[in-house]
Protein backbone atom coordinates (compact mmCIF):
# COMPACT_ATOMS: atom_id res chain seq x y z
CA UNK A 1 0.00 0.00 0.00
CA UNK A 2 1.33 3.13 -1.11
CA UNK A 3 2.47 5.32 2.00
CA UNK A 4 3.88 9.38 2.13
CA UNK A 5 7.35 10.12 3.40
CA UNK A 6 8.76 13.34 1.92
CA UNK A 7 11.63 15.32 3.82
CA UNK A 8 13.89 17.83 2.57
CA UNK A 9 17.37 18.74 4.18
CA UNK A 10 20.36 20.95 3.59
CA UNK A 11 24.11 20.14 2.69
CA UNK A 12 27.31 21.84 4.71
CA UNK A 13 30.21 23.01 2.77
CA UNK A 14 32.21 20.14 2.05
CA UNK A 15 29.83 17.49 2.18
CA UNK A 16 28.39 17.72 -1.52
CA UNK A 17 30.90 15.38 -3.45
CA UNK A 18 30.69 12.82 -0.42
CA UNK A 19 26.76 12.50 -0.59
CA UNK A 20 26.65 12.40 -4.43
CA UNK A 21 28.60 8.80 -4.32
CA UNK A 22 26.62 7.88 -1.50
CA UNK A 23 23.15 8.42 -3.65
CA UNK A 24 25.17 7.10 -6.71
CA UNK A 25 26.28 4.06 -4.49
CA UNK A 26 30.31 4.90 -5.45
CA UNK A 27 32.95 4.28 -4.02
CA UNK A 28 32.48 2.78 -0.42
CA UNK A 29 29.15 2.75 -1.23
CA UNK A 30 29.58 0.77 -3.99
CA UNK A 31 29.21 -2.41 -2.07
CA UNK A 32 25.04 -1.97 -1.82
CA UNK A 33 23.10 -3.48 -4.75
CA UNK A 34 19.94 -0.99 -3.76
CA UNK A 35 20.76 1.63 -6.79
CA UNK A 36 17.65 1.18 -9.35
CA UNK A 37 18.62 4.20 -11.54
CA UNK A 38 20.55 7.02 -11.15
CA UNK A 39 20.36 10.33 -13.42
CA UNK A 40 21.70 14.55 -13.93
CA UNK A 41 20.88 17.39 -15.41
CA UNK A 42 20.98 21.54 -16.01
CA UNK A 43 24.47 20.97 -15.57
CA UNK A 44 26.99 23.79 -16.71
CA UNK A 45 29.16 23.09 -19.34
CA UNK A 46 32.08 22.89 -17.23
CA UNK A 47 30.17 19.58 -15.67
CA UNK A 48 27.65 18.56 -18.92
CA UNK A 49 29.27 14.67 -18.52
CA UNK A 50 30.46 15.20 -14.82
CA UNK A 51 27.81 15.59 -11.77
CA UNK A 52 30.51 15.55 -9.43
CA UNK A 53 32.48 18.32 -10.76
CA UNK A 54 29.86 20.54 -10.32
CA UNK A 55 29.46 19.64 -6.51
CA UNK A 56 33.18 19.54 -6.24
CA UNK A 57 33.30 23.17 -7.14
CA UNK A 58 29.90 23.87 -5.18
CA UNK A 59 32.29 22.06 -2.28
CA UNK A 60 35.23 23.91 -3.15
CA UNK A 61 33.72 27.66 -4.19
CA UNK A 62 30.20 28.06 -2.03
CA UNK A 63 30.03 30.63 0.64
CA UNK A 64 30.98 28.94 3.98
CA UNK A 65 27.61 29.48 6.07
CA UNK A 66 25.53 28.96 2.39
CA UNK A 67 23.90 25.29 2.28
CA UNK A 68 25.87 23.60 -1.01
CA UNK A 69 22.72 21.62 -2.16
CA UNK A 70 19.23 20.68 -0.91
CA UNK A 71 18.13 17.23 -0.94
CA UNK A 72 14.67 15.86 -1.22
CA UNK A 73 13.77 12.35 0.12
CA UNK A 74 10.45 10.92 -1.37
CA UNK A 75 8.77 7.27 -1.26
CA UNK A 76 7.83 5.82 -4.32
CA UNK A 77 4.54 4.03 -4.04
CA UNK A 78 5.41 0.25 -4.51
CA UNK A 79 2.56 -0.12 -6.46
CA UNK A 80 3.98 1.36 -9.66
CA UNK A 81 6.42 -0.74 -11.84
CA UNK A 82 10.42 0.53 -11.92
CA UNK A 83 9.45 2.25 -15.35
CA UNK A 84 6.35 3.97 -14.09
CA UNK A 85 7.98 5.36 -11.17
CA UNK A 86 11.31 6.43 -13.10
CA UNK A 87 8.37 9.01 -14.91
CA UNK A 88 7.17 9.41 -11.81
CA UNK A 89 10.42 10.69 -10.76
CA UNK A 90 11.21 12.91 -13.60
CA UNK A 91 7.82 14.66 -12.89
CA UNK A 92 9.33 15.33 -9.58
CA UNK A 93 12.65 16.39 -10.55
CA UNK A 94 10.84 19.11 -12.74
CA UNK A 95 8.51 19.99 -9.87
CA UNK A 96 11.54 20.66 -7.61
CA UNK A 97 14.74 21.26 -9.81
CA UNK A 98 12.97 22.95 -12.38
CA UNK A 99 15.96 24.29 -14.74
CA UNK A 100 18.69 23.78 -11.82
CA UNK A 101 21.07 21.73 -11.73
CA UNK A 102 20.55 18.58 -10.51
CA UNK A 103 21.31 14.54 -9.28
CA UNK A 104 18.73 11.98 -8.68
CA UNK A 105 19.25 8.42 -7.64
CA UNK A 106 16.24 6.04 -6.83
CA UNK A 107 17.14 3.34 -4.03
CA UNK A 108 15.09 0.12 -3.38
CA UNK A 109 16.22 -1.40 -0.24
CA UNK A 110 14.13 -4.95 1.27
CA UNK A 111 13.01 -3.39 4.31
CA UNK A 112 14.03 -5.43 7.26
CA UNK A 113 10.97 -6.20 8.49
CA UNK A 114 8.93 -7.73 5.93
CA UNK A 115 11.16 -8.44 3.27
CA UNK A 116 9.46 -6.16 0.41
CA UNK A 117 11.23 -3.26 -1.92
CA UNK A 118 11.35 0.30 -0.30
CA UNK A 119 11.53 2.45 -3.11
CA UNK A 120 12.98 6.01 -2.69
CA UNK A 121 14.74 8.96 -4.23
CA UNK A 122 17.05 11.02 -3.51
CA UNK A 123 17.05 13.81 -5.29
CA UNK A 124 20.00 16.73 -5.21
CA UNK A 125 19.90 20.10 -6.27
CA UNK A 126 21.50 23.15 -5.90
CA UNK A 127 20.09 26.55 -4.50
CA UNK A 128 21.14 28.60 -7.01
CA UNK A 129 19.39 29.52 -10.49
CA UNK A 130 21.18 29.69 -14.00
CA UNK A 131 20.87 33.12 -15.49
CA UNK A 132 21.91 31.96 -19.45
CA UNK A 133 25.25 33.74 -18.24
CA UNK A 134 28.17 31.27 -19.01
CA UNK A 135 30.68 31.52 -16.19
CA UNK A 136 33.61 29.99 -14.86
CA UNK A 137 33.22 27.27 -11.80
CA UNK A 138 34.32 30.20 -9.10
CA UNK A 139 32.13 32.78 -10.21
CA UNK A 140 28.90 30.91 -10.48
CA UNK A 141 29.01 30.74 -7.05
CA UNK A 142 30.18 34.24 -6.18
CA UNK A 143 27.24 36.25 -4.41
CA UNK A 144 24.52 37.85 -6.81
CA UNK A 145 25.14 41.19 -8.17
CA UNK A 146 21.08 42.00 -8.70
CA UNK A 147 22.91 45.68 -10.50
CA UNK A 148 25.53 43.51 -12.96
CA UNK A 149 24.17 40.40 -13.21
CA UNK A 150 27.55 38.94 -14.90
CA UNK A 151 29.68 40.15 -11.85
CA UNK A 152 28.17 38.09 -9.27
CA UNK A 153 27.26 34.46 -9.12
CA UNK A 154 23.87 32.24 -9.65
CA UNK A 155 21.08 34.05 -7.61
CA UNK A 156 20.19 31.94 -4.71
CA UNK A 157 16.63 31.14 -4.41
CA UNK A 158 17.23 31.10 -0.29
CA UNK A 159 18.03 34.61 0.26
CA UNK A 160 15.87 36.54 2.13
CA UNK A 161 12.90 34.39 2.87
CA UNK A 162 11.00 34.80 6.04
CA UNK A 163 10.45 31.59 8.22
CA UNK A 164 6.47 31.83 7.34
CA UNK A 165 7.56 31.56 3.55
CA UNK A 166 9.98 29.14 4.62
CA UNK A 167 7.23 26.96 6.29
CA UNK A 168 4.68 27.64 3.44
CA UNK A 169 6.78 26.56 0.65
CA UNK A 170 7.74 23.49 2.82
CA UNK A 171 4.00 22.46 2.92
CA UNK A 172 3.44 23.22 -0.90
CA UNK A 173 5.94 21.13 -1.80
CA UNK A 174 4.59 18.38 0.44
CA UNK A 175 1.16 18.57 -1.25
CA UNK A 176 2.72 18.87 -5.04
CA UNK A 177 4.71 15.54 -3.89
CA UNK A 178 1.53 13.68 -3.05
CA UNK A 179 -0.74 15.42 -5.84
CA UNK A 180 2.00 13.58 -8.49
CA UNK A 181 1.77 10.49 -6.39
CA UNK A 182 -1.61 10.34 -6.69
CA UNK A 183 -2.18 11.05 -10.57
CA UNK A 184 0.41 8.43 -11.05
CA UNK A 185 -1.41 5.60 -9.33
CA UNK A 186 -4.91 6.96 -10.63
CA UNK A 187 -3.36 6.45 -14.57
CA UNK A 188 -2.08 3.11 -13.72
CA UNK A 189 -5.55 1.81 -12.48
CA UNK A 190 -4.20 1.29 -8.63
CA UNK A 191 -7.12 3.17 -5.88
CA UNK A 192 -4.42 4.17 -3.27
CA UNK A 193 -4.00 7.31 -1.98
CA UNK A 194 -1.22 9.53 -0.28
CA UNK A 195 -1.64 12.41 1.83
CA UNK A 196 0.37 14.78 2.83
CA UNK A 197 -0.89 16.22 5.73
CA UNK A 198 0.33 15.18 8.89
CA UNK A 199 -2.15 12.30 11.08
CA UNK A 200 -3.78 15.33 13.55
CA UNK A 201 -4.45 17.09 10.19
CA UNK A 202 -6.28 13.89 8.99
CA UNK A 203 -8.41 13.23 11.86
CA UNK A 204 -6.23 10.35 12.96
CA UNK A 205 -5.44 9.88 16.40
CA UNK A 206 -2.32 7.90 16.75
CA UNK A 207 1.25 8.55 16.83
CA UNK A 208 3.23 8.87 13.52
CA UNK A 209 5.31 5.59 12.48
CA UNK A 210 9.02 5.33 13.67
CA UNK A 211 11.16 4.49 11.30
CA UNK A 212 13.47 1.81 13.04
CA UNK A 213 17.14 1.14 12.45
CA UNK A 214 18.51 -2.33 11.78
CA UNK A 215 20.12 -2.61 14.59
CA UNK A 216 16.66 -3.03 16.19
CA UNK A 217 15.04 -5.01 13.78
CA UNK A 218 17.89 -7.59 14.27
CA UNK A 219 17.08 -7.72 17.95
CA UNK A 220 13.08 -8.34 17.53
CA UNK A 221 11.63 -11.85 18.40
CA UNK A 222 9.45 -12.87 15.48
CA UNK A 223 6.84 -12.58 17.27
CA UNK A 224 7.05 -8.95 17.40
CA UNK A 225 8.47 -8.51 13.79
CA UNK A 226 4.61 -9.73 12.93
CA UNK A 227 2.99 -7.55 15.68
CA UNK A 228 4.48 -4.48 14.11
CA UNK A 229 3.80 -5.49 10.88
CA UNK A 230 0.36 -5.86 11.58
CA UNK A 231 -0.18 -2.52 13.67
CA UNK A 232 1.47 -0.78 10.10
CA UNK A 233 -0.72 -2.51 7.56
CA UNK A 234 -4.02 -1.58 10.28
CA UNK A 235 -2.75 2.06 10.33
Amino acid sequence: MASYHYRIKSGKKGTAVAHASYIAREGKHDSRDDLIYEDFGNMPSWAEYDPREFWRMADKYERNNGAVYREHVTALPSELSDEQQLELVYALVEELAGDRPYQFAIHAPLSSLSGQPNPHVHLMTTDRQPDGIEREPEYVFRRYNAAYPARGGWRKLSGGRTQRQVRDELIAKRKRCAELQNEALARYGHGSRVDHRTLSEQGIQRDAEKHLGQARVRSMSGDDRQDHMATRRIS
